[in-house]
């Protein structure tokens, strides 16, 4: 072989050596990037998905899906009256535990659509809201448990408490205001 050949070939294998490590990176960053943006909805996917390529796929997909959606914050009128329903729905337990976790689920489905999620069925809307509230919606899974067990009468009043408890952790993640309205009304 002569030395131009010998050249050639070393400037292939470089090349390819700086487009592995190029992927490479870009793949670690692209996990980094899911990791923080998901928290532990992403570890949740990996076990559910079985590899982190798969829940890595899974994760994007969700977060196109919600790019698309028209998700919007609520006015302040809105997010006020949904928090007066909130403090009812809290007084409510006391004497009726049950319909006040009946209430939380209605209440919360409520916020969901005023902010333009669909409300199709639970593990899409838990889903879509893992891309934008990934630290409470494991809390969304949790109270909905609760709800279910609730229906079929097996739930405790404990239980009952904690599902009002995780379904409000989401409702007040839910009750954004538009900040410009606020600051148009405080002017």
């Amino acid at each position: 072989m002569n030395s131009q050949t010998l050249i050639i070939v070393a400037a292939i294998v470089v090349a390819i050596v700086i487009a592995a490590v190029a992927w490479t990176y870009s793949q670690r960053q692209r996990r980094v990037h899911l990791r923080e943006r998901f928290g532990p909805e992403y570890d949740r996917a990996v076990h559910e998905a079985g590899a982190p390529a798969k829940a890595e796929a899974i994760l994007e997909d969700r977060a196109r899906r919600v790019e698309r959606l028209k998700i919007r914050t609520l006015s302040q009128e809105q997010a006020d009256s949904f928090a007066r329903e909130w403090r009812q729905i809290q007084a409510q337990f006391v004497d009726d535990p049950n319909g006040a976790v009946a209430a939380a689920d209605h209440l919360v489905a409520q916020v969901m659509a005023a902010r333009g999620y669909p409300l199709d069925d639970f593990e899409t809307r838990a889903a879509d809201l893992s891309v934008d509230h990934p630290r409470v919606v494991e809390n969304y899974r949790t109270a909905r448990a609760i709800a279910l067990r609730r229906e079929r009468g097996e739930a405790e009043t404990e239980e009952l408490r904690q599902a009002v408890v995780n379904y409000r952790a989401l409702f007040e993640d839910l009750l954004e205001v538009d900040a410009r309205n606020v600051r148009r009304r405080a002017s």
